[in-house]
């Protein structure tokens, strides 16, 4: 049917439906457009696209097992990937050059010293390249700007003016060589005098307030001590190379070493042998001792009964005196403690009769002492006497030397 045969409020829907088929058409689009979108923002962030990439070269002896694309690691983290793997041409001092890029923040993580390239080597003919982090030093790659002053007064002006901004970027030396200033030290007017008294050529230095870049712009430069402008697309950053004995070369190595070991693995093999045959020898011996040993308990039967019969008797009550005593033991040391007995009683009787004499004769001599009241006058004066003749005899001239005793000392005036 045509259009205009439609009735005027036909046609007012069919203008609103047309009109919200076209917003639903466009709204699913967009909503199209947006997820596609996401879906590459997505996959960019995880690849990495978004991300800064440092250029990285080393020089390896062999690139077996290594391929454009394989990751580099970093503490067991993929870190980036291999770019190019190239060989050298001939009367080079290095065989391959592998180009590698590693991601934003790992590439901090690499420094002058302590990081190197490193080559993992798997059974199955699989390697696999590894960056080790840094432990001291400098950063191997800069984001931020280097600035190269030919002319010392420009650069001095600019660090006095604004204290603690600019800082060197190469190592300052004097001229015996020796590290005058370092990288990174703040240019103040003190290092700056310094450097004048050296009068160098060029001094390389960074604004510590220049916004950085989203790429890498320099890179250290080992042997001139300083960080090495990028100026085209190719350059990048030099990673020393520390490369194990390739895992074919260890295993020839071990080779060689079991191959030398060999024989003396055969000579103790045949000392084994030696103790294994000695070993059989000997417990056919003791075989043949067991046999004699039962033969012999057997003729021993008669011998074992005695024993059990002695044993049996030194168990009865009174068994050990009866063997060592004889069948009159019982009855003689029965005799011997019934005189033991009656001796002890006799010794108690006389005792007390010991006791009762005693008794009377300290009774009598008190009573001699109470009845002759001059018996002790008599002993007194008989000791006096006694005293008396000592002192004669002690002042006498044929016994004074018997009798001599200590002067007391003479009196000082």
């Amino acid at each position: 049917m045509p259009l205009q045969d439609l009735t005027p409020q036909l046609r007012t829907r069919l203008n609103r439906m047309e009109k919200a088929v076209g917003w639903f058409v466009f709204l699913a689009a967009a909503l199209l457009l947006f997820g596609f979108g996401y879906y590459i923002y997505n996959t960019a962030e995880n690849k990495g696209w978004f991300k800064i990439k440092a250029p990285f070269h080393a020089f390896i002896t062999n690139a077996s097992g290594l391929k454009p694309g394989d990751a580099v690691v970093l503490m067991g983290f993929s870190v980036g990937n291999i770019t190019a793997i190239t060989p050298m041409p001939p009367r080079s001092r290095s065989n391959v050059r592998v180009d590698f890029e590693v991601t934003e923040p790992w590439f901090h993580q690499l420094w002058t010293e302590g990081s190197y390239l490193k080559i993992n080597s798997t059974l199955f003919g699989q390697s696999q390249l590894e960056v080790t982090r840094g432990t001291n030093g400098y950063g191997l790659v800069v984001t931020q700007p280097v600035f190269v002053f030919s002319n010392l007064d420009e650069l001095k002006a600019k660090a006095l003016a604004d204290p603690g901004r600019w800082q060197l970027s190469q190592e300052v030396l004097d001229e015996n060589s020796n590290v005058v200033l370092k990288a990174y030290d703040v240019l103040d007017e003190s290092n700056l005098q310094v450097i004048a008294s050296l009068k160098p050529d060029c001094i390389y230095a960074y604004d510590n307030q220049e916004k950085d870049e989203r790429k890498i712009v320099a890179a250290w430069d080992g042997r001139h001590r300083r960080y090495k402008i990028f100026t085209t697309a190719d350059d990048s950053a030099y990673l020393a190379t520390l490369e194990p004995p390739a895992l074919a070369d260890q295993l020839a190595g071990i080779v060689g070493q079991v191959q030398t070991a060999l024989p003396g693995i055969f000579a103790l093999t045949n000392k084994l042998n030696t103790i294994l045959d000695n070993a059989v020898l000997a417990t056919s011996n003791l075989n043949t001792t067991l046999v004699l040993a039962n033969s012999t308990l057997g003729n021993a039967g008669p011998l074992m009964t005695n024993l059990n019969d002695i044993t049996g008797q030194l168990r009865e009550p009174g068994g050990p005196v009866l063997w060592a005593l004889g069948t009159n033991g019982n009855s003689q040391i029965q005799g011997a403690l019934m005189n033991l007995n009656s001796l002890l009683a006799n010794t108690d009787t006389n005792l007390d009769a010991l006791l009762i004499n005693v008794s009377d004769i300290t009774g009598s001599l008190s009573a001699q002492v109470r009845g002759n009241t001059n018996l002790v006058g008599g002993v007194y004066k008989t000791i006096v006497d006694v005293d008396d003749l000592v002192q004669g005899l002690k002042h006498h001239w044929l016994l004074r030397s018997a009798f001599k005793t200590n002067q007391p000392p003479a009196r000082k005036n």
